[in-house]
């Protein structure tokens, strides 16, 4: 069974740095589709950015390109998120999520598998 464990939220002053991870098991996730949301309170679920796990190719909502970075590291089945020039409207719960397939899609429905997520709040 795919488990995602998400890690590495808290608590940043606007402009710091935080890198978020997501471990993921059950499976070799070779063809898959690994992203990020985000979801602030009282608003829709966010699509951030997406790898695809064969190739490293990524792909960003533009509200994030230049300061978020995706990357994943094959040997410890990890997907990070690198946030840099963190602003208070960043403050939501990020979410990591799985799609068995090559496409990177920015639909939450598309995803197969979610973590529970983790808390991320930007103080001004």
């Amino acid at each position: 069974q795919v488990q995602l464990v998400e890690s590495g939220g808290g608590l940043v002053q606007a402009g710091g740095s935080l890198r978020l991870s997501c471990a993921a098991s059950g499976r070799t996730f070779s063809n898959y589709v690994m992203a990020w949301f985000r979801q602030a309170p009282g608003r829709e679920r966010e699509f951030v950015g997406g790898i695809r796990w064969s190739d490293r190719r990524t792909n960003y909502v533009d509200f994030v390109k230049g300061r978020f970075t995706i990357s994943r590291d094959n040997a410890k089945n990890t997907v990070y998120l690198q946030m840099s020039d963190l602003k208070p409207e960043d403050t939501a719960v990020y979410y990591c999520a799985a799609r068995s397939s090559s496409t990177i899609v920015a639909f939450s429905t598309a995803y197969d598998y979610w973590g529970q997520g983790t808390q991320v709040t930007v103080s001004a």
